[in-house]
C-alpha cells in the first residue's frame, strides 16, 4: 500500500483530533489486520472510488475516547455510546477523509467519497469495499485508542 496515499488520512485525523477536540493521539506502528472485527465500539467507514483506486477507510473509536471526544468538543455528553455519539463518530469519519482529500488533490489523486456509514457495539464487523489488504494504524490518547483502518485496490 502507498504511504503517500495513507499519511493524509493519518494527518488529517491528528489535525482533526487536535483542533476540534484539544486531544493528541500518537500514531503506533501500522499493520496488516487480520479478520473483519473490530478493534473498538464504534467504527465510522467510508467509501471511496477515483480513476487510481477505490477502497475504504474506517476510524474505530474505544468508548472512552469516543466519549472523552464528544465532552471536549462540545463541553458535554453521555457517559455511555448513543446516538450523539454515534453521530459524531460519523462527523469525524467526514472530516477526516475531507482532509486528506484536500491533501491528495494537491498531489493528483482526485476520487469521490460516500456518505458515512456508522457502526457500533462489542465485536461489530467492518467489512472494507476493495479486494486488497486491510493496513490497520492504532493512534493512542490518554483516554483510550482509535484505529484507522485503510483497504485500497
Amino acid at each position: 500500500m502507498n504511504v503517500e496515499f495513507i499519511n493524509p488520512f493519518l494527518s488529517s485525523m491528528l489535525n482533526v483530533m487536535s483542533t476540534m477536540a484539544q486531544m493528541e493521539l500518537s500514531p503506533e506502528k501500522p499493520k496488516l489486520k487480520d479478520g473483519d472485527f473490530a478493534k473498538g465500539d464504534v467504527s465510522g467507514l467510508i467509501g471511496m472510488v477515483s480513476d487510481q483506486a477505490k477502497g475504504s477507510l474506517s476510524i474505530t473509536f474505544e468508548a472512552p475516547l469516543a466519549i472523552a471526544t464528544m465532552k471536549k468538543m462540545v463541553g458535554e455528553g453521555p457517559d455511555e455510546v448513543d446516538e450523539e455519539i454515534i453521530d459524531l463518530v460519523g462527523e469525524i469519519t467526514n472530516m477526516v477523509t475531507g482532509g486528506a482529500k484536500r491533501i491528495l488533490s494537491e498531489k493528483g489523486f482526485e476520487f469521490d467519497m460516500a456518505t458515512p456509514m456508522v457502526v457500533s457495539g462489542k465485536d461489530h464487523t467492518i467489512n472494507h469495499k476493495a479486494e486488497g489488504p486491510v493496513v490497520i494504524i492504532p493512534l493512542k490518547s490518554e483516554f483510550g485508542r482509535a484505529y484507522i483502518e485503510f483497504s485500497f485496490d
